[in-house]
């Protein structure tokens, strides 16, 4: 009996070394899988640091255009119109914010080109003129439809007449246009009547501060000096 015990007790023993070992491998295999982990993200976190400030939003912009690039292959294939389907998913809200957001847009982009440059100013200028749809419809149909919309091999010349208060209307707003121009024209850093007494930019600022403090107590010994009677 003696012998069995002993054996049984060696045999447990034995078991719950086992066990123990075991469970020791298991965390060191969960402590080498976190270590693992904490690398990756240490990692991943500095070359996120190392990207642009603006990396995450231009890759988000990218994706969204791709999607949407994809949206718009699969509608041309099915022969569907994307952008009518496009609007008729937008909310009221939605639609209400992209005005907004238009509108505080400045429409004026700069020179590209100067096929652009004169569509802006026709928009621009044509932007406040109404139309008057009675004399449209009026002058269509004295002229006709072909004379009026202007189609190939048509002579159109001597056809039409200005009247008195279009022609007032085009005289106003050129002389607008011309005082525009005006009032934003270059100005120049000098008189060019006006007498040189000066070497560079530099100096003529300080002949003119010279004479704004002390001019009214020269003149007299400048006009002596010009016409030669100084002393």
């Amino acid at each position: 009996m003696a012998d069995i015990a002993a054996s049984s007790s060696s045999s447990n023993k034995t078991d719950k070394i086992a066990d123990f070992k075991a469970r020791l491998a298991k965390l060191h295999g969960k402590r080498n899988e976190a270590a693992a982990l904490n690398h990756k993200e240490v990692v991943e976190e500095d070359r996120i640091k190392q990207m642009p400030k603006n990396y995450s939003k231009k890759r988000e912009r990218l994706e969204a255009e791709f999607k949407e690039d994809q949206r718009r292959e699969a509608a041309l294939a099915e022969g569907k119109d994307y952008d009518r389907l496009r609007m008729l998913e937008v909310g009221a809200d939605e639609a209400e914010r992209w005005e907004r957001r238009k509108k505080k847009k400045n429409p004026d982009q700069g020179f590209s080109t100067y096929e652009d440059a004169t569509i802006r100013q026709y928009n621009r200028l044509v932007k406040n003129k109404k139309t008057d749809m009675a004399e449209y419809e009026k002058e269509k149909q004295a002229v006709g439809e072909a004379a009026f919309y202007g189609e190939n091999n048509t002579i159109a010349i001597g056809l039409h007449k200005d009247s008195k208060e279009a022609i007032d209307s085009m005289v106003d707003d050129l002389e607008k246009q011309i005082a525009k121009r005006d009032k934003y024209s270059r100005r120049r850093i000098y008189d060019d009547d006006a007498d040189i007494n000066f070497i560079n930019e530099r100096n003529m600022k300080f002949n003119k501060k010279l004479e704004r403090f002390y001019g009214n107590y020269t003149e007299e010994i400048k006009q002596n000096l010009e016409r030669g009677t100084a002393v």
